[in-house]
């Protein structure tokens, strides 16, 4: 039986016990249609009194339904997976780590008159059976009464140790709300499980302490949302899971992966940290716990077992990344909760795309709008979006840059390509802005997006290319003490993804906005608009 009690963090601090370990990678094959990782703490369990536990994890999941013509993801798939796993280890915990209520396509249309803005994603994970979740960056894209219902709606828990609600000029935690009830999102908490099996010989009475706390990247300020320092939080969670005799602690995380590292050594108490952000599979040991990430859209899930031994009072875990594929059976409750929102954006895509599915384009190959390429390096699909951003403008400009992290599609596109495509690809939307700057800026504005790649900050372009360490713009080397026009996505000059890039630099000598009647008002209609003159 798992008992849960929260704990709200108080600063005391103690020494903390340490668990002995190291950490080394096997890989290995998990079942029949898995493919997957290990890790394993190195450590000598006695499993007649030991403890297993099994940490099943997704993370950045914004499509509840397949992608890839069906081929990955899909949550009933995970649900199946997970289901199983839970039936077999009652001590099993089917956790979020972040970035899920948005963006996506589904989330832009209304229901009975609102926007649903996660609902639907909500509803799959409470069918799903979720244990607990994390804030992600982007679960501050949607208005805080949006916010606040799919906190209400959750039947699973939530935890957070940086993130507070904004009430004037007072801070608090974060609520969820049911049927009048306000309970606090606690900054940790924990579970109080029983050792062994109460329906083998191994069972025994003693039990075992495993306590969560979650922290997430400031990546997206909100004026009803505050910040505070993750490292510091994370540390003091811990040193409250700790006193509160927590045997194992686990990272629940949506940071940077630099950021992870410095939580993991921060705080050698910490046995494992589950995180998200990155959008690719990773298990990264550190010289403290290691670090798992899933695959974005639920391409892949981490299955991790941790046995804790009683005696000895050491824990071993092994990491297997589970690869989400159409071999993989659908769990029907939560299939007929997936269809129903299919349905439902059937029906009600026409009040967002005019003509959702006109044919705009025809590819001969393939069109790359996976979340790995897209944000790494120069991709088809990018160059063309950049290229009809630049052809959005009744004045020509030099070239166009768009930053991979607004592409959301994560599939390819092949075959006819109608307008949904478009908006599935760019569910954020947003203008084109052109942008009159200097030679000096745009270098760097090109240094920053090439440094950031493996990032959402990494740009797509149209119109340059880099030889030799020389930026050339249209074939020219470019010139720092030039102006050029460069057409950009409205978001890259708020400075959230390249911190320098906003209108009050110098170096941006005008910025001209479209009107409602432009095809760069909206970037999807930009580039439907250049679809169709190919």
């Amino acid at each position: 039986m798992k008992n849960t009690i929260f704990f709200q963090r108080f600063k005391t601090y103690t020494s903390i016990h340490k668990h002995i370990y190291g950490v080394f990678l096997v890989c290995c094959l998990f079942s029949f249609v898995i493919t997957s990782c290990k890790t394993a703490k190195d450590a000598q369990i006695n499993t007649q009194n030991s403890v297993t536990i099994k940490l099943i994890q997704v993370n950045d999941v914004y499509e509840i339904s397949p992608l890839g013509g069906g081929k990955y993801g899909g949550m009933a798939r995970v649900a199946h997976i997970s289901d199983s796993i839970k039936r077999q280890f009652p001590n099993s915990y089917l956790v979020m780590a972040g970035d899920f209520l948005n963006p996506s396509l589904l989330g832009t249309l209304k229901v009975d008159g609102k926007r649903v803005k996660g609902r639907q994603m909500i509803e799959v994970m409470n069918a799903m059976d979720f244990d607990l979740a994390t804030f992600g960056n982007h679960e501050f894209d949607i208005k805080e009464n949006e916010l606040q219902q799919r906190l209400n709606e959750s039947d699973f828990k939530w935890v957070s140790a940086n993130v507070f609600q904004k009430n004037g000029e007072s801070l608090d935690v974060f609520h969820t709300i049911k049927q009048g009830d306000s309970t606090a999102i606690p900054e940790t908490l924990y579970y109080d499980l029983s050792a062994g099996d109460a329906r083998s010989s191994s069972y025994s009475a003693s039990k075992v302490r495993i306590g969560f706390f979650g922290v997430t990247i400031a990546s997206n300020p909100k004026d009803f949302v505050y910040y505070s320092d993750y490292l510091l939080e994370s540390k003091a969670a811990v040193n409250t899971l700790k006193m509160a005799g927590s045997d194992i602690v686990i990272g629940l995380t949506h940071l940077k992966l630099a950021q992870d590292v410095k939580v993991a050594q921060a705080s050698p108490s910490i046995d494992f940290i589950m995180g998200g952000h990155e959008h690719n599979n990773m298990l990264i040991p550190t010289k403290g716990a290691t670090v798992a990430k899933a695959d974005a859209n639920a391409k892949s899930m981490y299955i991790h077992t941790l046995v804790y031994d009683l005696v000895l009072k050491t824990s071993a875990i092994s990491s297997e990344l589970v690869f989400i594929t159409d071999k993989v059976p659908s769990l029907p409750r939560v299939q007929k909760v997936v269809a129903k929102w299919d349905a439902i954006l059937e029906n009600e895509i026409k009040t967002v795309v005019e003509n959702p599915n006109e044919v705009v384009y025809k590819v001969i190959d393939s069109l790359d709008g996976t979340d790995t390429p897209t944000r790494s390096t120069q991709t088809n699909l990018g160059v063309l979006i950049a290229q009809a951003m630049s052809e959005s403008f009744n004045t020509p400009v030099d070239g166009a840059l768009v930053n991979g992290g607004s592409f959301r599609l994560d599939d390819v596109l092949q075959g006819d390509i109608v307008s949904l495509d478009i908006f599935r690809v760019l569910p954020f939307g947003g203008g084109v802005l052109k942008v009159a700057l200097t030679g000096t800026l745009l270098k760097q504005v090109l240094d920053f997006g090439l440094a950031k790649a493996g990032t959402g900050a990494y740009l797509q372009r149209y119109g340059f290319n880099q030889k030799m360490g020389v930026w050339y713009i249209n074939n020219e080397p470019i010139n720092a003490s030039q102006t050029y026009n460069i057409a950009f996505s409205d978001y890259l000059l708020k400075g959230f993804d390249i911190p320098f890039l906003t209108p009050e630099n110098p170096g941006i000598i005008n910025i001209y906005e479209p009107s409602k009647s432009e095809p760069a008002y909206d970037i999807r209609r930009a580039v439907i608009t250049y679809l169709k003159t190919l």
